[in-house]
């Protein structure tokens, strides 16, 4: 039953609206309208909302509304936000900064435990600046210590690399010292801290600057008892505690991203700064200059204490969500990059000092921070891990991703990802510049990268190998349930004539789907897997200090020829990994269709906003949902009418963040239809904390009306396992039959096609729905003029 509205009494019938928002993928608002003549209603050409032309001022012509047999259809399109442009062909560089940024999002769902949560966040913020480290270590390594050091340092590797001759020792110019090669060359890591510090406040603009609708504003409009309005006491006072995704600064992290910003750009410029710095320093030490030693000393010191800045204001809390967060820290954002690049600049002039004498040889000093890192990345993992493990203690619930400790595992993924693609550059350059040589070998023109990375690219075999276990045996699983879904099938269609190749391809097309229920346990083993042969290769290169082929040279010949298998295959598929993401960088940038295909990456991956790493793509839900949360409250505001608001997919969880977004008052006017949706199936598995049972249970509760349809052929989306309450029914309907018929029919004379997650508003099912949420929410209430809301209707732009 509907609640009591206070107010102005209801008037029959009135105004009605879809709000369309589509999944991952993109769409066009003629294909979601289905119409070719469609208006921008508002927004602009990165997201907007769209109706068809003769719908543009349907509300300002109550008579042909009378006549329509249904809502006026409005399409919010979104995909320009994930892929539009071709510079975000330039957001693959960022992979393992978005991945780690979900592993913040992934902590369990808890009650207490404030340190602990406290805690858990800290650590997500230590491995994504251990990130940011690793891949300014690793511009270093190709630049400062292949390049610089090591081939200019080199008459055969210099000949071979003409463009470097000018830097080559053998022709006695001012270039030819290493402290003023090193100098020069650190331009190139530095360019690439500058990239992502221009990127992040690039994106922040164009993206993440969308404030969400000021509460108290909209609480007091609708509290005054105009449209929409019942002049009761609003739910989201301060008294009452609301769920994150519901808190008014959750969709606005202005002050975080800032402060993280700056310290990750800080950070990059130190890591610069100590790599030139140190070479000169040892060099210093030996050579017996008291003031150059001196110097040195005293350059590394504030090199440290700066280093302990950074990760201070790293540790500092992190996100505020209760209210809209727009102050800056102004002394960190505007002093620490500043200070970072005075130390950078101060350690170049220290190591261009001229050094008479001074000769490059083997590798660059501090090869061993690679190590440094991977030890601490490991250990950081472990830690966190612990920390989700006492957090999922707490609140248990079985349904949740690998027992709650699924952010410590992804974390892990990107910390694992990123020395794959940091590994792969460094030994890409390295055979470049080596020639005919096998970097790490001897014989060559140059030593080559650090050792662990050849360690690393050659547990990739092994780990391969040892994914191929989970993997038959879920093929095996899945073809012996399919087998067993036979019967379910064809009970699923009485009246229809059995055939068994029909069956067969139906069951098997099911029981792939439920392959998603079983990616936690796969991911489990593989980050098990990982974390055992990282050490193992960590271990490695620190004992042996050789790559695999030699440290293993006087071993068994088995095991011998083993290593030199793994070194060389794990050589191979790093090399073509870094050929594929080139390849794939390029085509995306020239080929918009390619770009659609990277941005479903992105439409699952940056829902969340940046709160773990800065240089993370940026968050496209601070623009989506700010934006449906206005559409929404504005148009109930206007005209006093239902509002029905129809997610698929991806756009379902959009939907639902904006109508958390809500106060009260508005969402007793919305009705949400969610349809292939991952709310509960992948969300509510993996990010507990936001889309866990309770939380889920509390949405149902605050909305009106709420129906969810799935089926069991699709993968992504299922069911939210909602049962009815306090008179409101079940949120899932029971699963729709896929195909909607099973064999030839007069109606249906051609076979019809499994749709899995697609097409959900072809069946039937879906108007029905549709129309049962309309007539379960309250009748229109009068129009009333409000001059504070943007007009409702065409803003004379087309699109079609």
């Amino acid at each position: 039953m509907s609640p009591a509205t206070s107010g102005p009494l209801p008037q029959p019938g009135g105004p009605a609206l879809e709000l369309l928002v589509h999944g991952v993928g993109g769409a066009t608002p003629q294909g979601m309208l289905g119409d070719p003549r469609t208006v921008r209603v508002t927004g602009d050409a990165t997201a907007a909302v769209y109706r068809r032309t003769e719908d543009a001022d349907a509300e300002l012509r109550p008579d042909r509304a009378r006549g329509r047999k249904g809502p006026v259809p409005e399409a919010y399109c979104w995909s320009n936000l994930t892929s539009g442009d071709g510079a975000r062909a330039l957001w693959l560089l960022l992979l393992p900064f978005m991945v780690v940024n979900l592993a913040h999002w992934m902590r369990p769902a808890t009650t207490g435990r404030t340190r602990t949560s406290r805690l858990y966040g800290a650590l997500v913020r230590l491995i994504a600046l251990s990130l940011t480290v690793l891949f300014t270590a690793a511009a270093c390594e190709v630049a400062l210590d292949l390049t610089a050091w090591q081939c200019a340092g080199s008459a055969r590797c210099s000949r071979e690399s003409s463009w470097i001759g000018f830097l080559s020792a053998a022709n006695d110019g001012w270039w030819s010292q290493p402290g003023r090669r090193l100098s020069l060359a650190a331009l190139v890591p530095a360019a690439l801290v500058g990239l992502l510090w221009y990127l992040s406040n690039r994106t922040w603009s164009a993206y993440e600057a969308q404030r969400p609708p000021d509460p108290t504003v909209t609480h007091a409009r609708t509290a005054a008892g105009g449209p929409g309005g019942s002049g009761e006491r609003d739910a989201d006072s301060p008294v009452t505690v609301r769920p994150a995704l519901g808190r008014p600064g959750f969709w606005y992290g202005r002050r975080l991203v800032a402060r993280l910003r700056a310290a990750h750009t800080a950070a990059g410029l130190l890591v610069i700064a100590a790599a030139v710095t140190g070479a000169a320093a040892r060099h210093d030490r030996s050579a017996g200059v008291r003031a150059l030693e001196a110097a040195g000393w005293l350059l590394e010191g504030v090199l440290v204490l700066a280093g302990a800045l950074v990760v201070a204001v790293v540790l500092r809390r992190g996100r505020s969500e209760d209210v809209l967060d727009n102050r800056i820290d102004r002394a960190v954002v505007s002093r620490l990059p500043g200070v970072s690049l005075v130390l950078l600049s101060v350690a170049t002039v220290y190591a261009s000092w001229s050094r008479p004498g001074w000769v490059s040889r083997g590798t660059l000093p501090g090869e061993e921070a690679f190590r440094v890192i991977a030890v601490a990345q490991g250990g950081l993992v472990v830690v966190l891990a612990v920390a989700a493990g006492v957090l999922h203690l707490r609140v248990r619930h079985g349904r949740t991703a690998l027992r709650g400790l699924g952010g410590p595992a992804v974390a892990l993924l990107a910390c694992a990802l990123g020395g794959v693609m940091t590994g792969g550059v460094a030994q890409r350059v390295a055979d470049w510049l080596d020639g005919s040589g096998t970097p790490g070998e001897g014989g060559g023109a140059i030593p080559g990268p650090p050792v662990l990375l050849s360690w690393q690219a050659s547990v990739i075999p092994v780990l391969l190998l040892l994914l191929l276990v989970p993997l038959c045996v879920l093929g095996v699983r899945t073809w012996r349930t399919a087998r067993a879904l036979g019967d379910r099938v064809e009970r699923d269609y009485p009246d229809e004539r059995p055939d068994r190749v029909r069956t067969r391809r139906i069951a098997s097309i099911r029981a792939r789907a439920g392959l998603t229920d079983a990616a936690p346990a796969v991911i489990g083993i593989l980050c098990l897997a990982t974390l055992l042969l990282g050490a193992g290769a960590v271990a490695g290169a620190w004992i042996s200090a050789e790559v695999p082929g030699e440290a293993f040279d006087r071993a068994h010949p088995l095991v011998e020829a083993a290593a030199d298998t793994a070194q060389a295959l794990g050589s191979w598929l790093v090399g073509l990994g870094f050929i594929l993401f080139v390849t794939w960088g390029r085509r995306a940038y020239q080929d918009a269709s390619a770009r659609r295909t990277i941005g479903i990456l992105w439409d699952v991956g940056t829902f969340w906003p940046r709160a773990a790493h800065p240089f993370a793509p940026p968050c496209y839900a601070e623009r989506a949902v700010p934006d449906l949360t206005w559409r929404m409250a504005s148009w109930t505001s206007t005209t006093g009418g239902r509002l029905v608001i129809s997610g698929h997919s991806q756009g379902s969880v959009l939907a639902a963040a904006a109508v958390w977004q809500l106060p009260p008052a508005t969402r007793r006017r919305v009705a949400l239809l969610t349809f292939g949706s991952p709310l509960e199936r992948l969300y509510g598995r993996w990010f507990p904390a936001y889309f866990g049972p309770e939380q889920l249970r509390g949405l149902h509760r605050e909305l009106h009306c709420w129906r969810n349809l799935w089926r069991h052929t699709d993968p992504i989306g299922g069911p939210v396992r909602l049962p009815a309450e306090d008179g409101r029914p079940a949120v899932d309907r029971e699963a729709l039959r896929d195909p909607v018929v099973y064999g030839r029919t007069d109606t249906h004379p051609l076979p019809e096609p499994v749709l899995g997650h697609s097409d959900y508003p072809a069946d039937p099912a879906f108007a029905e729905e549709r129309r049962a949420l309309l007539e379960r929410l309250p009748p229109a209430l009068p129009r009333q003029r409000d001059v504070d809301a943007p007009p409702q209707g065409s803003s004379g732009r087309s699109s079609g």
